[in-house]
């Protein structure tokens, strides 16, 4: 089954420098009815204006990803991490037992976008954790690259969760498959474009909710960018919230 999201239902929240679409409860937000979709708890598309962005701030038991769309997303934290990352480079952060962290656009001129993703762990109070991988536009073009698996998985991103993260660079035209295993699910994100996923139209800012599916056809219809997060389907809240 496929439901789409459409763009024109999220939550939008501008704050002057930072345009946030907020996919789940997030911040001033609360829909009691939409606060994860298996072990993905925030998913916020985000727009950060030059020269400005997210002061030293605290997380605790979450495994955060971030994925940058366009511009340089500039990372420091409490575990002498520093980093920039630009256009298709992804930042993991497991902050476990706590730590603090800026996330900053240092650029004069040009905006950031990036998607911030938080998805439960396996387990509470694990050491916290930071890692990253630049990966190039060329990676994802006409393919569906793995950025992001559980430890025992095979992406250049792990993290403590039994979660699979997948990007493409889908060219006009340019079709696509994906098979799911029983008793797994996706939430999917459209970046750019317009798609067909199963004969069902998607276009830029739009998600789909997909379970009990095997098989997924995607078929763009001018150049599309999407992600998705795939996850088991069965998953109890009481281990989680």
């Amino acid at each position: 089954m496929l439901e789409k999201i459409d763009k024109d239902v999220m939550h939008v929240a501008s704050r002057g420098w930072l345009t946030s679409r907020f996919h789940f409860s997030f911040a001033e937000y609360y829909d009691s009815k939409n606060i994860h979709f298996g072990v993905l708890r925030v998913l916020n598309d985000d727009i950060v204006a030059p020269q400005t962005g997210f002061e030293t701030h605290s997380h605790k038991d979450m495994e955060i990803v971030s994925y940058v769309v366009e511009g340089e997303l500039t990372h420091k934290d409490s575990m002498k991490n520093k980093e920039t990352l630009d256009a298709h480079n992804v930042q993991y952060m497991s902050a476990g037992t706590g730590v603090t962290h800026s996330e900053k656009n240092d650029s004069e001129s040009l905006y950031l976008r990036f998607l911030q993703i938080w998805i439960y762990p396996d387990k509470n109070n694990l050491t916290p954790n930071y890692g990253s991988f630049k990966y190039e536009k060329k990676d994802f073009v006409n393919t569906i690259k793995h950025i992001v698996s559980p430890l025992s998985g095979s992406a250049s991103v792990k993290i403590n969760q039994d979660a699979n993260i997948y990007a493409s660079l889908l060219e006009e035209n340019a079709t696509l498959s994906f098979e799911l295993q029983e008793k797994r699910q996706i939430y999917l994100v459209m970046i750019e474009g317009v798609m067909l996923i199963n004969n069902m139209e998607v276009s830029k800012y739009d998600a789909v909710k997909i379970t009990d599916e095997l098989t997924l056809s995607f078929k763009a219809l001018a150049n599309s960018h999407f992600l998705f997060i795939e996850m088991a389907s069965a998953v109890s809240d009481v281990d989680y919230f």
